[in-house]
């Protein structure tokens, strides 16, 4: 199902989007956000033919006034920009390294289409099917898993994966420079409830009216103590409210190429501080439980930047910091 006049695609980007001639037959029907991280007076080029919106660190300042630090600068975080942006139910977010990948029958695969069937089917998180998503063509509920839980709630993410270049961090770089991801596993599940994930932000899409304002990839990048878990961060956040609200996130196809492998050194440097951090954190976002009057997802997320100030702020400054950017940018959406 076409959901051309439902869905939009974020991609930050610092350079010029040649990428997107690989996607052509699969995005050049939809509307295009593209939200350009760095120098704004750089000239970014959009192959012709794509319809599209450009917005730069200035528009981020204009659209946002006071409120705009909360936008992260030079780091993909700024794509959150594009989900404010957007008005639209569905959203796809893509990085501009990643291409169109193949099928193990070498057909190109359309990671928008499997993306939307993932998004327009039901989730399973109270009981896992082990033939993995049964509303999938040729699959089904198996023998023991309870009629009362068939119908699944809605599904409010989709987060695909990739071939080549793995979502490795950088110590994990280091030790295997070379090791490349071959495995295409046919397959889509739901995350259960009360388990968090690694969420990755370069092939990801979501239902904005489920779950958008809890889509916040938080302050990332130049002036930060942090980077490369702007994803991870808003993939805790949505996975406990998508949880606490009953709504269903899924994971496995489509797969996209991911080109080019960042630099680990790099990498190790905005990561070092997290890599330690994170150890505190997962267990803070795996006992957090909201309150029976949070029944909205704005609601939720306020809540949660209380918990985030109140149980993570020991650890570093910065989470307090985090947790007002979270009150601001609900404030913008």
């Amino acid at each position: 199902m076409a959901l051309t006049d439902q869905l939009d695609i974020v991609i930050p980007t610092i350079r010029n989007l040649d990428f997107l001639e690989q996607w052509r037959p699969f995005f050049q029907p939809y509307h295009l956000i593209i939200v350009q991280d760095g120098d704004p007076a750089k000239n970014i080029k959009v192959p012709a033919g794509f319809d599209y919106e450009l917005h730069n660190r200035n528009d981020v300042d204009r659209a946002l006034g006071d409120k705009a630090w909360c936008i992260s600068y030079k780091d993909s975080a700024c794509r959150c920009f594009g989900f404010l942006v957007s008005k639209k139910r569905y959203v796809l977010t893509i990085d501009d390294d990643c291409f169109v990948a193949k099928n193990p029958k070498n057909e190109d695969i359309n990671a928008l289409e499997q993306h939307t069937q993932n998004l327009l089917s039901p989730s399973t998180p109270y009981f896992f099917n082990t033939l993995y998503d049964p509303y999938r063509e040729g699959a089904d509920f198996v023998r023991g898993y309870p009629f009362s839980l068939r119908e699944g709630v809605p599904t409010a993410i989709s987060h695909g994966l990739w071939l080549n270049i793995p979502d490795y961090d950088a110590p994990t770089q280091m030790v295997k420079p070379l090791e490349r991801n071959t495995r295409y596993v046919d397959a889509v599940m739901t995350i259960p409830k009360g388990t968090l994930f690694p969420m990755c932000g370069m092939n990801l899409a979501f239902d904005r009216f489920l779950i958008g304002p809890a889509m916040y990839f938080g302050l990332m990048g130049e002036g930060q103590p942090i980077g490369r878990y702007d994803d991870m961060w808003a993939g805790w956040c949505s996975k406990v409210i998508c949880d606490h609200l009953g709504l269903g996130v899924k994971t496995g196809l489509p797969y996209i190429y991911h080109s080019k492998a960042s630099n680990p050194f790099t990498n190790l440097r905005k990561e070092y501080k997290g890599i330690f951090w994170q150890e505190e954190i997962i267990p803070f976002f795996q006992q957090v439980q909201l309150s029976k009057d949070s029944t909205s997802v704005i609601a939720c997320y306020l809540e949660l930047a209380d918990r985030v100030r109140a149980g993570l702020g020991h650890i570093d400054p910065y989470f307090t910091k985090v947790a007002d950017g979270m009150v601001a940018w609900i404030q913008c959406w």
